[in-house]
């Protein structure tokens, strides 16, 4: 599991240019790292292809903190 937050804290640090570094779960996404809804978009498609998962729409829309998302690959790759 500890595979997949690594992954996911990776594509958002990389996508958005911040520090891997400070995220940490408890990030919020659009608020503390300041993506937009192209942002949250083009993040949800990167999961999707790295994890070679689908996310639906109604859980893709409750994802705001970085743990939410951890949850949600953790949930479609099991």
């Amino acid at each position: 599991m500890a595979d997949i937050k690594e992954r996911v804290i990776k594509i958002i640090a990389d996508q958005l240019g911040k520090d891997a570094a400070e995220i940490t779960e408890r990030t919020d996404i659009p608020n503390d790292l300041g993506a937009d809804s192209l942002d949250l978009a083009e993040l949800l498609i990167s999961f999707e292809e790295e994890f070679n998962i689908t996310i639906d729409e109604q859980d893709a829309q409750n994802l705001v903190s970085v743990g939410d998302v951890i949850n949600a690959v953790e949930k479609a790759t099991s």
